[in-house]
Order: structure tokens, then sequence, then C-alpha cells
């Protein structure tokens, strides 16, 4: 068959599901631990056809993933689609452009531009999220002015240099829960509800995985996504509000342990078959 690689800077679940199903194929697996690597074409030791990256670092998986596409090793998901799906800033203004739902956002550098900004997005309350970030930290659910200026002085002051811009996004309010869609090259294959009483309903911050239906509204907004992303394999939040569906944020290294047993979906084969694909058809 061919070999996978695996990148990784630490074996969660997930990867030992993808190993599972991918040997189970035949296909030979080599998990691979960034922290380890040294990314020079001096000490070139890749012995690999394709690459699937699963860094829980997104600064390292970037790196790995320029790396080995500089030695025209085929990496999934590819550069262009990670530098989108790590960036919520990003993410919005493609999916703005390709005319994909999405709540209102900004991206400003300082207070005054700030509270200009949530007049022009309709008022308070917002949400001010890290561009770079996941698991649904360091979130801020803002009502008004006084908070607004403390959470920036905030940033300002302790935040690292990629935590100054700060993103502003309108606030939904759900009914409860958000929707999760698994998106495999611009097909939905599965979807699950992230039910929860706070109003972060990820499931790494306790929200409960259910199962959640297909429909046609889910399945074209999730395919327009992809094609706005870049393809690949993605898992794609979705707000269900009264204007219809819209699209939070996308995610191009997700985790989904939690989601095959409501969905009765195996997420970890579905990702293997597409990595086959993706050999077969790349030259």
């Amino acid at each position: 068959m061919f070999t996978l690689g695996i990148l990784h800077s630490t074996i969660r679940s997930e990867e030992k599901l993808l190993d599972k199903e991918a040997q189970s194929r035949g296909i030979k697996v080599e998990l691979i631990d960034v922290r380890n690597k040294i990314l020079s074409p001096n000490f070139n030791n890749f012995k690999i056809d394709v690459a699937l990256e699963r860094c829980v670092s997104t600064v390292q998986g970037s790196y790995a993933i320029s790396f080995l596409e500089s030695l025209n090793i085929k990496v999934i998901n590819s550069s262009l689609v990670a530098n989108i799906c790590q960036d919520k800033f990003l993410t919005s203004l493609v999916l703005n452009k390709a005319n994909v739902n999405t709540p209102p956002f900004a991206l400003v550098f300082s207070v005054d531009e700030a509270k200009e900004a949530v007049r022009g997005l309709g008022g308070f309350p917002i949400v001010i999220k890290p561009n770079l970030g996941s698991w649904g930290r360091l979130l801020a659910k803002i009502n008004d002015d006084d908070a607004l200026e403390s959470v920036i002085e905030h940033k300002n002051v302790l935040g690292s240099p990629q935590q100054k811009p700060i993103y502003i996004q309108k606030y939904i309010d759900k009914p409860g829960r958000d929707i999760r869609v698994f998106v495999i090259d611009g097909k939905a294959i599965c979807a699950i509800y992230r039910q929860s009483n706070h109003w972060i309903t990820n499931t790494a911050r306790g929200g409960k995985a259910l199962n959640c239906p297909l429909t046609k509204d889910l399945i074209d907004i999730s395919k327009n996504t992809s094609i706005a992303c870049g393809g690949g394999i993605l898992a794609i939040d979705v707000f269900e509000t009264d204007n219809g569906l819209s699209i939070n944020e996308v995610n191009h290294t997700m985790e989904f342990k939690n989601s095959e047993i409501p969905t009765g979906v195996s997420i970890s084969g579905a990702i293997i078959d597409y990595c086959i694909k993706v050999y077969k058809n790349y030259d």
C-alpha cells in the first residue's frame, strides 16, 4: 500500500484510532513526534508517502506541514487550509468573501476602535476570542464598555504578541447547543449537537455530544464552507439562528473520540479512507 506518517505532539485517543484504522487497511504507519525532529533538508529522514497532521500545538504543526510540503510530501491538511483555519479572523474573512453566513465580526488594535466596532456590530453583548486557540479557552463574553476596557487592558499587559489583535464577534444566543459537522473532502459525514447550559458548548468544556441529523441546509453550508477554506478534513462549528445556519469556526485538526459513538460513524475510518484517496490521486 503506502506509508502514512501521523504527525503528533502527543498520542491521544484519536491518534490511536487512526493508527488502528490505517493498519486494518494494510497501510504502514509511522507515528512521528515532531518535537523530536530536526526540520532541515540536511536532516531529512522522513520516509513517508503521505502525512496526516495531528499536532496539538498549532505552531509545531504549521512548521512541520511547511517543511514536508517543501519536500513534495503531500500533507493533510495542507498549509493553505491550516493557515486559514487556525486563525479565526482569516476564517471569518474567507467565509465572508464566499458569502457563507457567519456572525458579524471585526479586528481592532485599541479600546477606542473596539468600542466603535461594537456599535457597528449592533451593540453588546459581543465575544472576544484569541485569534489562535482551541477548546473554548480565553473566550470572553462582554456586556458593557467597562468589561470591554478591562479585558483589552489585560490582553495588552499580560498577553503575548499574538494576543494583541482584538478579534470581536457578535454574540449569538444559542438554544443551549451548537452543531459540529465533520466534513471530509467537502462531504458532511456526520454531526453532533454540543449541548450545554453554559454559553461555551465545547465538549472540552463539558458540552454533551448528541447525534445531530444531517439536513440539506447543514450539508450545503458545510460544503460551501469546506470549499472556502480549501477542503480536506474539517470540523465545522455551526450556530442555529433565526436567520438560518451560521458558521462559527472551522477546525483542521479536530478531536472526534466523543463523536463516533453518538453518531455511529467511524470518523477515524473515514479520515484514513480519505488519506488513501489522496495518495492514489497524488502525482
